[in-house]
């Protein structure tokens, strides 16, 4: 048995082509799947988009391995209460939802048994729309393997840190900091902390990737410097493990003899990174009124229509209010788009209260929503002469262009919170047709 570590060390870049290697002289040199690969490994190519698909979007891996992925025995299809795409469960809502942090378990539970499906629209089928899902673990996986054949996975932590193993290397992922898993890519999760919570968003369309700047020029927003791919690194492990698929919508295991994180070196496109939020470069307005959201965005997933996203992974993070004469907070606002909020880290900027770390909220298409009632009389009454700097704060959104259908689990939590429209009813009326 043989194992490598290597965490420290990470490629930059965002889609770039990277070549990386474990064991010296493995990559071979003019051609990918040459007769008899270094060292007795096994040439395999993962491809995350269509062999035709444009250059610029053509994702794809060569992997040289110690055994194909194609070894292990029939899968079959398993149970799992909680982790799901059935976005039909209970009729779509227009009412405004909002959920408190769900507890860590006090029974075993890893990052896979932990996942909780709020809701989501679209599917596997389809090659659009998004599932939303919540996570809560208190040990690492152990004897078993995941991937997902039917999106990709964001993953935003909020308590604790995830240590990602993935065929192609190690993602250590903090709160802050977010990694995605694109789809097929076999990996485990293991909790350093012990324990851990956050957010999934499952992207059944178009990968993510970094919005186009337009006008904001060649700077701002996500840089490409920032993202972080893993080096090789292998486990050359034989035993009695599972390998659990997500594939329709459904979760499945077969039996493996061996790990299949055994990909010795690889070069490629097609590959987890992580990124830390903490390095986004904000945009806003210098003079007057509230910017839209979507200067916010740190990836996309396209749709079918220009300028339309399949969704969007938006973060409100620390930064300055200088626009006079304006409201400074988000403003009310009523949406073609459908919106989900978790929030990481401190206070949300437009709820006083009732919005915390680990929570989430839902307002769906058109749903009106905004700022509490003592967020807005706070911010109607400031003084906008003087800038105003929100620190210690990182909420985020996933948009999507389709309703997010919320799950019956989502519906009937204990942590659903009742009254969650109270926090607009002492909003105040104040219109005085006499007044100049």
């Amino acid at each position: 048995m043989s194992h490598t570590d290597d965490t420290r060390g990470y490629q930059t870049g965002f889609g770039n082509e990277f070549a990386t290697e474990a064991v010296e002289g493995v990559l071979p040199v003019g051609q990918n799947s040459p007769q008899r690969v270094a060292r007795g490994l096994y040439a395999e190519q993962l491809s995350g988009s269509a062999f035709t698909a444009p250059r610029h979007r053509n994702r794809r891996s060569w992997l040289y391995r110690i055994r194909p992925a194609a070894q292990h025995s029939p899968f079959a299809a398993m149970d799992h209460a909680t982790f799901h795409n059935r976005f039909d469960e209970a009729p779509a809502t227009p009412n405004q939802l909002r959920w408190n942090p769900l507890p860590i378990p006090s029974e075993p539970c890893d990052f896979l048994d932990g996942l909780l499906t709020m809701g989501g629209n679209g599917g596997a089928a389809e090659q659009a729309g998004v599932g939303i899902h919540l996570y809560v673990a208190n040990r690492s996986m152990e004897g078993r393997y995941f991937y997902d054949a039917d999106g990709e996975l964001l993953i935003v932590p909020q308590q604790g840190r995830l240590r990602i193993r993935t065929e192609l290397g190690v993602l250590d992922v903090a709160p802050l900091e977010i990694a995605v898993v694109p789809r097929g890519i076999r990996f485990l999760v293991e909790l350093p902390d012990g324990e851990a919570r956050g957010y999934v968003a499952e992207n059944f369309g178009a990968p993510l990737h970094l919005p186009d700047l337009g006008p904001i020029g060649a700077n701002g927003l996500a840089h490409p410097r920032d993202f972080l791919t893993p080096v090789a690194a292998y486990e050359d492990v034989d035993g009695d493990f599972a390998l659990v698929a997500k594939f329709q919508g459904a979760l499945w295991s077969a039996r493996t003899d061996h790990s299949p994180l055994d990909v010795v070196a690889w070069h490629g496109n097609y590959a987890p990174y992580k990124y830390d939020l903490r390095r986004f470069n904000t945009i806003g307005s210098i003079a007057v009124d509230h910017p839209d959201p979507s200067i916010f965005t740190v990836l996309t997933s396209a749709s079918d229509t220009p300028g339309v996203a399949n969704m969007d992974f938006v973060i409100f993070p620390p930064r300055w209010l200088v626009a006079e004469h304006t409201f400074r907070p988000p403003y009310f606002h009523r949406n073609v788009a459908s919106e989900f909020m978790g929030l990481i880290d401190g206070a949300y900027d437009a709820k006083e209260g009732g919005f915390v770390p680990g929570g989430s909220s839902l307002h769906n298409c058109m749903s009106g929503h905004g700022p509490d009632a003592a967020s807005f009389e706070k911010a109607s009454g400031a003084d906008t002469s003087r800038p105003d700097h929100i620190v210690g704060t990182m909420a985020f959104m996933f948009e999507t262009r389709k309703v997010i259908r919320p799950s019956r689990q989502a519906l009937e939590s204990k942590a659903l919170q009742g009254d969650y429209y109270e926090c607009w009813r002492g909003l105040k009326k104040h219109f005085d047709p006499s007044a100049h």
